[in-house]
């Protein structure tokens, strides 16, 4: 690569300033939290798959709410917040979860008619992770 006087310029300066560039983003990623969840009820949820613009760093997150007609509607929520932050998304597919708070019990079973079915014990995963306390089951009920 020249500079603009016609000299080289320092390839480590170059791949430098790349290598923090990636780096400030993969921090970006690892503070998207895995899990975004309504505190109680029955609702859909989807997998989503966020990546880093132009790269192969990732991660799945899981993100479900009541207020969601359609699988569609929480991704159309999802999707700009991610990219506002340098990201790409795509929905790995859906479900449903039953959330019991006081119980502290958590179902994913189900699947979203526009993007497919889940993996159900990705989702599961996930949710052990952020909710250590409750337990977590899955099943291949629809209902």
């Amino acid at each position: 690569m020249l500079s603009v006087v016609g000299r080289p310029l320092s390839s480590w300066r170059v791949s430098g300033a790349l290598c923090k560039a990636t780096v400030a983003m993969a921090d970006t990623l690892a503070k998207i939290p895995d899990v975004e969840i309504d505190p109680e009820g029955t609702f859909k949820y989807i997998l989503v798959r966020v990546t880093v613009k132009d790269g192969d760093v990732h991660k799945d997150i899981v993100r479900g709410t009541k207020s969601a007609q359609y699988h569609n509607h929480i991704f159309e929520k999802v999707s700009p917040a991610m990219e506002a932050l340098g990201m790409e998304c795509k929905c790995l597919g859906g479900g449903k979860l039953e959330h019991n708070s006081q119980a502290k019990k958590l179902r994913v079973f189900g699947e979203s008619t526009g993007f497919g079915k889940a993996d159900h014990s990705v989702s599961v995963e996930k949710l052990k992770s952020a909710f250590g306390d409750y337990e977590v089951t899955c099943s291949d009920d629809t209902k």
